[in-house]
């Protein structure tokens, strides 16, 4: 995979980097010619019905495209902790989760490595039976590159943290976060539809959209649900996060150095209940004493990706 055009001259994310990684020139998100990956295994840490009661087999890839201040998987999305593997050492790691039991393959932050992937799911088809991919993303992708990887994404579990590019390249970096992730959303609506479950609530195909409740900005996630109401609907699943914690450059950052307050989150599900979403999840605030779930079936607060 290493003359695979795509890492050749990086596009696989809007930065375009252009970076020649299997010349051995690193991406802008430091990325190589190798997979790396920091942990896997069977997760239940997502929303219910990519977690189910077998857990998602959740590969935590390491790098990332953005650079979110507050980022809780630091070690490794931004310092690079983890362990390479080639195409056939990532189809073993696909293969142990199905035996695991797993629903899914969860894929947690994949873009710079999607060309691998895509190799391992095709040898995978080979010789074995493929699960549902979740495509587990920050949101900050390209629809052009999505289209190419289509059948990595089967489930949508996708990102729109900001709806102001200040803010954006203030807290990840990148200033055009905000219009790439609406695009891919909006692809990604339009590729998979709403939310499909089996027979025992566990997702088939569709999106979900995250909103994670930023301390001091809860009305980037307000202009969100706004957004999602006139340009998709509804009916859209939403799960709307209460668990940002300080971590990595935030920590004694202002106001990114705190928790989110009870009245900023009711901020949010307020306007998610008054603008009809019904479909998804809320999360209850650490700091709160009983059961806040407006939206339906609760979230618990798990280890996914938060950054």
């Amino acid at each position: 995979m290493s003359d695979d055009p795509t890492i050749s001259s990086c596009a696989l994310c809007p930065r375009r980097c252009g970076a020649d990684r299997s010349g051995g020139v690193l991406g802008w998100c430091r990325a190589g010619a190798r997979t790396r990956i920091f942990r896997w295994g069977p997760h239940f840490g997502e929303e219910p019905p990519i977690s189910g009661t077998r857990g998602a087999g959740t590969i935590f890839f390491s790098r990332c495209t953005l650079r979110c201040l507050y980022c809780q998987n630091w070690r490794w999305s931004q310092q690079g902790e983890g362990e390479e593997f080639d195409v056939d050492g990532l189809v073993g790691i696909m293969r142990s989760l199905a035996e695991a039991g797993c629903h899914n393959w969860d894929l947690v932050s994949p873009t710079p490595w999607l060309p691998f992937i895509a190799e391992a799911r095709r040898r995978y088809a080979k010789v074995d039976n493929l699960l549902p991919f979740v495509y587990n993303s920050s949101g900050f992708e390209s629809p052009e590159v999505l289209a190419k990887y289509a059948e990595l994404a089967d489930v949508a579990l996708t990102d729109l943290r900001y709806s102001t590019p200040a803010l954006a390249l203030a807290a990840s970096g990148s200033a055009e976060y905000v219009e790439a992730a609406r695009a891919s959303l909006l692809w990604f609506c339009a590729r998979l539809g709403p939310l499909e479950t089996d027979d025992d609530g566990i997702a088939r195909r569709g999106v979900i959209c995250r909103l994670l409740v930023l301390p001091g900005h809860p009305e980037e996630a307000i202009a969100n649900l706004r957004w999602m109401a006139d340009n998709i609907g509804p009916e859209l699943s939403v799960s709307i996060m209460s668990q940002y914690t300080p971590a990595w450059r935030a920590v004694g950052n202002g106001e990114w150095g705190r928790k989110v307050t009870r009245e900023e989150y009711a901020m949010v599900t307020d306007e998610a209940e008054r603008l009809g979403f019904e479909a998804g999840w809320t999360q209850p605030l650490d700091t709160a004493g009983d059961d806040d779930s407006l939206l339906g079936s609760e979230m618990s607060a798990g280890e996914g990706r938060v950054g």
